[in-house]
């Protein structure tokens, strides 16, 4: 079975305000094992990085003003991506941003039925822990060498 596991980096919270996604990583798995088949690229979000953004993730407005539109990179992503289930902690967050980028530029979005969220699953697993203690005891219990959890 192959997926991919990605996270993104954005100008804020919420696409629909506005924020753009300004980065992602993805590495693809198969049978739960790295395959060293990647995807990474910044984009230009074509508005001021707010200083609470830039805190978090360190890329700045003088970084991201040459690099590339996420329409002009969205092909070359989706044909990595391809049919794979898309892993990501806190994933309905990641899926927005993605999501918004390709409606934005006239691609069709990719369908939440792909969309495996690991901090649903700490949160299932794990019942009444922190968020990130209950991360932690997924990954400690279940993965080898990364990302095998039972979902």
């Amino acid at each position: 079975m192959r997926e991919i596991i990605f996270d993104t980096e954005t100008t804020g919270f919420d696409p629909q305000s506005g924020d753009r996604m300004v980065e992602i990583g993805c590495i693809e798995m198969i049978d739960r094992v790295e395959t060293g088949a990647s995807f990474h690229c910044y984009y230009n979000p074509q508005r001021l990085m707010p200083k609470a953004a830039e805190e978090v993730h360190g890329l700045s407005d003088v970084f991201l003003s040459d690099k590339i539109l996420f329409a002009d990179g969205a092909s070359e992503l989706l044909e990595f991506l391809g049919d794979a289930n898309l892993v990501a902690h806190n994933a309905q967050f990641d899926f927005n941003f993605l999501n918004a980028e390709l409606i934005l530029c006239g691609k069709k979005p990719i369908s939440q039925f792909r969309m495996i969220d690991t901090l649903a699953i700490a949160k299932v697993k794990h019942p009444g822990c922190a968020v990130v203690m209950a991360l932690i005891a997924v990954i400690a219990l279940n993965m080898v060498p990364c990302l095998m959890l039972s979902y």
